[in-house]
């Protein structure tokens, strides 16, 4: 009899073991399939961002950013290491409207979500010599990848000199633009 029960409890309890074993590994599985998952996703994400930076570092270099808003870029044919570049500059830019200056625009995006940025850039408007109306009809595509690359250059550097009034010298290095004739 001791057999029987013994045999009885083995074939049904040896199921339910099996059935806890194969939960567990069910478990583990779907926990192993979300980790790799998580990690294609991860993985492509930065893909796509590392494509949208590079996007953004060619716009930048393109659209002349670089011009105004790097210090020296212009003078040196472009030689100045990236990791300066978009800091501001304290060269200005004079003429009937007054002076001024190509802002930092690392400091300028760095609390900024993507999402404000490209509605600044929308909304931008700014005196000479800022292109304010080339950078309104970028793509939305363009203006996330320029968001991006600035971003991933960091904060750094000061901010640019304030703008100067027509009436006031400049107490910076400045280009002077003439005044059109009417």
């Amino acid at each position: 009899m001791a057999r029987a029960v013994s045999m009885r409890i083995d074939s049904e309890v040896k199921p339910m073991l099996t059935e806890r074993r194969n939960t567990k590994m069910v478990l583990k599985l779907k926990s192993l399939l979300v980790v790799a998952m998580v990690s294609i996703g991860f993985f492509f994400g930065n893909i796509a961002l590392a494509e949208t930076v590079e996007r953004g570092r060619y716009l930048t270099k393109i659209a002349g950013c670089n011009d105004c808003h790097t210090q020296g870029y212009l003078l040196s044919d472009g030689k100045v290491p990236e990791t300066s570049w978009l800091a501001g500059d304290n060269f200005g830019w004079r003429g009937p409207w007054g002076t001024t200056y190509g802002s930092n625009l690392r400091l300028f995006i760095a609390g900024m979500t993507e999402k404000r940025w490209v509605a600044a850039a929308r909304a931008l408007k700014r005196r000479p010599t800022m292109p304010w109306f080339n950078l309104n009809v970028m793509k939305d595509e363009d203006l996330k990848g320029i968001y991006h690359f600035v971003r991933s250059l960091g904060p750094a550097g000061a901010p640019a000199p304030a703008y100067v009034p027509p009436d006031q010298e400049p107490k910076t290095p400045y280009a002077l633009f003439p005044t059109p004739q009417k």
